[in-house]
């Protein structure tokens, strides 16, 4: 510990982030890290070290997205994409809230997404999920392969779009910028629309890293975690994130 470290004590059991900004390289993939104690919360005893590794960069995505906790008004929820890294995380935010929740994914995943609390399951490649009638009073896209256009008639009233856009990843197409442009292009939308900035707070992260350590203490938030790798296995755990479609994180352990 550093001098100045006043939350912990030397062997306490910790999770959290490495990087103090999303889109920076945090440096985990080693077997040592020094990281801020404002990235850290004492890790749950009733999760493994792996669990807890899966929440806070994915979860901090799906709290600054569904605008926190506790948001009583999003009473019927679309995930799409919500088998993902990020999706499982916000379909349980979501029902912790008690909203009722419709995720989207892949046959493969559908059974996980159940076993998560999710309310409906739609296999995207049987069922055009916006075509069933139903109005939502928030749709999270994660993958975000249609317009935004095409989800309009699919909200309620006063019902929020909120793209994320993780299909997008690794275009190698955008070799120079990567997929830059697209999310500044996600990000000056969003600060256009007056109700999406009243919506969106991006949480700091002592803040961020006590609701997650809750969720995970009071069982309402379970990570699932389909397969581990060791530190020398990086290559393989990439191409193992991009090629399979098991339900779950993979995980890299020292």
């Amino acid at each position: 510990m550093g001098r100045n470290v006043t939350r912990f004590k030397a062997g306490d059991e910790v999770f959290g982030e490495s990087a103090k900004f999303g889109w920076l390289n945090g440096g985990a993939y080693a077997e040592f890290a020094a990281v801020s104690q404002d990235s850290l919360a004492l890790k749950p005893k009733n999760v493994t070290f792996e669990q807890a590794a899966a929440v806070p960069t994915a979860g901090t995505i799906a709290l600054a997205n569904l605008g926190g906790v506790n948001r009583p008004a999003r009473r019927n929820v679309l995930i799409n994409g919500a088998g993902g890294c990020m999706g499982p995380i916000a379909v349980q935010i979501a029902k912790a809230d008690g909203a009722h929740v419709t995720a989207v994914d892949c046959a493969e995943k559908l059974p996980m997404l159940r076993s998560l609390g999710a309310d409906h399951v739609i296999d995207y490649r049987k069922e055009d999920y916006l075509r069933n009638g139903e109005r939502y009073d928030f749709i999270m896209d994660v993958v975000s392969v249609r317009a935004p256009r095409e989800y309009r008639h699919a909200l309620s009233t006063t019902g929020t779009y909120t793209p994320i856009g993780h299909a997008h990843y690794n275009n190698s197409r955008r070799r120079v910028l990567g997929d830059m442009p697209y999310f500044v292009g996600l990000l000056l939308r969003m600060l256009l629309d007056p109700q999406k900035r009243k919506n969106f707070k991006m949480l700091k992260k002592p803040e961020a890293m006590a609701i997650f350590r809750e969720l995970l203490e009071s069982g309402k938030l379970t990570p699932v975690v389909a397969r581990t790798f060791s530190l020398g296995e990086v290559p393989a755990a990439m191409r193992w994130m991009q090629e399979s479609n098991s339900p779950g994180r993979a995980l890299i352990t020292p």
